[in-house]
């Protein structure tokens, strides 16, 4: 392995020869490729492509907890699914079912503490068609992230509606039986499906129906809404949240806290533990992968043609709190009118793109790539700024490697970095250029039309800033220093506007026995949650999050006209802080 470093060195020679003194900054705006043009603000080409690339995926949906993507998917034949009772009966109408037993084992319970529970286990005996909503979707909590299924139920908002599963599910199944619809995904803990049918006509037979040894001990069953306390996945009410966790603006919460915590006994807790780590189980891609979905026909509410009354409500908003509250009813309107027509039956085949596969090689190229950047530029603090500088440039000059044309070279005398627009325009295109240029083209759904502008929006964004920072490169040392803070500072700047959730990860590593943990509804800490060793360490995107203020310094100009002010005056109280931002930390597995 030593002779990498002689070649390393060497071409680090080769292109200190050539580097040239460069100014820091320019105004050249001459195309649409200048080096120097920023997203714009209201861009959501970045928060499209974060989210699509975390469909179905644990983590990223527990980092980001209120939704705004509705996908239309399918389940096989041949899947099961399980649901917890404290009876031998069906459920008589629609339910909840749990793709893993951890989950629905949480809730098969005794009615008087004794006589053991009931176990059913279903299979499809034909494909179901189902609808995904993204984010936390089941965590029953009034600040967001039940958003989209109240627009879809009911068309619109309603925070204090967040415990009413039973009328939700009723208004769900209702929608979507016209539809052609068996169910909806969601999640919390772990994932799971509103099943609107459990009888053969609704997809699913009965596998198993078994009468489980129930310890006692166990949490005492609420009987508020359903003879099966709501079936599966109804959990009891939360813990209240942090004493200065604001309500939503528009309503007053209708919660009941008459209940004692699912985490009061050591046999629940062992349970919770069980399902923490199933959910775990699907943390990253592929994710849930008994559903699969159809990206030609997604539905976003960070479309900004189809909501476009959302721009001014997310303005200067940290992304852990945008919602779809203040909507308007006619992007209401839009938005169900694009999702009923997705869901149909006289659906457009789209163009045949493997979007998912296109998405994931866009973060396997550059996501472990930017984060070593990060790690060279802000991490060796015991070398010196030349030698700082000389290595990070090499790991640019690597990303722009399959992009580096011999006849584009850089000039003896050069204002700017228009020269190597070549270069800029090649690292952006090329994973997409056959499909703009092709007759798929014209292929293309509306959906995969948004999924194409995300890619090349991010794609753009990260090619810009590498090839810039590389044409920036000079060998003076009395530049040496200015070069690295602004290095430094557009790193910083990709990487919190990409955001992407592979990056959040406990620093340090947890060991064997533990795993590392989000905090996720309803075990945020304390009581008998997950037991946590300590925050993860500072530092970088896996560090804790920034607390930047609602207006970022950098912006231009004012905010839009109509921009509603931002009230939420705890966001920066340190009792909601990790509540509110989850942030990573190493708990004990057992």
């Amino acid at each position: 392995m030593l002779w990498r470093a002689p070649l390393v060195a060497l071409g680090l020679a080769v292109a200190l020869g050539r580097a040239q003194q460069l100014p820091l900054l320019s105004t050249s705006h001459d195309s649409e490729w200048s080096l120097y043009d920023k997203p714009s603000e209201n861009s959501t080409h970045n928060l499209v492509f974060d989210t699509i690339h975390s469909l179905l995926q644990h983590w990223p949906n527990t980092r980001y907890r209120n939704g705004h993507n509705m996908v239309p998917g399918t389940v096989a034949p041949g899947t099961l699914f399980y649901h917890g009772r404290s009876d031998d009966q069906l459920p008589p109408g629609a339910q909840w079912i749990a793709t893993d037993p951890e989950h629905s084992l949480m809730f098969c319970r005794s009615r008087f503490g004794e006589g053991g529970c009931w176990h059913l286990t279903l299979v499809t005996h034909r494909e179901l068609n189902v609808l995904y909503f993204d984010g936390s979707s089941a965590a029953k909590m009034p600040y967001g992230t039940m958003d989209t299924q109240d627009i879809v139920g009911w068309g619109n908002v309603y925070p204090e509606r967040s415990f009413r599963e039973r009328e939700r599910i009723e208004a769900l199944c209702d929608w979507g039986k016209p539809l052609g619809i068996d169910g909806f995904v969601r999640m919390e803990m772990d994932f799971e499906i509103m099943l609107c049918d459990f009888t053969p006509t609704g997809g699913v037979d009965v596998l198993s129906f078994l009468n489980l040894h129930r310890e006692s001990g166990g949490p005492r069953l609420h009987t508020w809404g359903d003879s099966d306390a709501y079936g599966v996945l109804h959990s009891p009410p939360p813990p209240d949240p942090p004493q200065h966790c604001p309500p939503p603006a528009s309503s007053s919460l209708d919660v009941t806290h008459e209940f004692q915590s699912l985490t009061a006994d050591p046999i629940t807790t062992q349970r919770i533990d069980s399902v923490t780590l199933a959910g775990h189980w699907h943390n990253h891609y592929p994710g849930e992968t008994r559903v699969k979905l159809d990206l030609t026909r997604l539905v976003s509410f960070y479309d900004t043609d189809l909501a476009p009354s959302l721009v001014k409500v997310r303005y200067g908003v940290e992304r852990w709190f945008h919602r779809l509250e203040n909507i308007t009813e006619p992007d209401v309107r839009a938005a169900m009118s694009r999702l009923e027509n997705a869901s149909g039956p006289n659906r457009d085949p789209g163009s045949g793109v493997d979007w998912q596969t296109l998405f994931h090689v866009i973060v396997d190229r550059f996501a472990n790539r930017l984060e070593y950047l990060e790690y060279t530029l802000f991490n060796l603090t015991e070398a010196n700024t030349t030698t700082i500088l000389n290595q990070a440039q090499e790991q640019v000059r690597r990303m722009l490697l399959p992009y580096m044309l011999e006849s584009v070279q850089r000039p003896e005398n050069s204002e700017d970095g228009s020269w190597a627009m070549p270069i800029f325009k090649l690292c952006a295109t090329s994973h997409t250029k056959f499909i703009t240029s092709s007759t798929l083209s014209s292929k293309l759904t509306t959906s995969e039309h948004l999924l194409l502008n995300s890619i090349n929006g991010v794609n753009k964004e990260i090619c810009r800033t590498v090839t810039k920072m590389w044409t920036q490169f000079t060998p003076s040392t009395d530049l040496a220093g200015p070069v690295l803070e602004q290095w430094r500072a557009e790193t910083k700047r990709l990487m919190r506007w990409l955001d992407w959730s592979v990056w959040v990860k406990c620093h340090p590593a947890c060991s064997f026995d533990e795993v590392c943990y989000l905090p996720t509804w309803p075990f945020f800490g304390g009581g008998g949650g997950p037991r946590r060793r300590g925050p993860g360490g500072p530092g970088g995107p896996g560090g804790p999050p920034q607390r930047n203020p609602p207006h970022e310094p950098g912006r231009e100009g004012p905010p839009p006209e109509g921009t509603p002010p931002f009230t939420a005056s705890m966001l920066e109280d340190d009792d909601n802080y990790e509540w509110l931002r989850p942030s990573p930390r190493c708990v004990s597995r057992i």
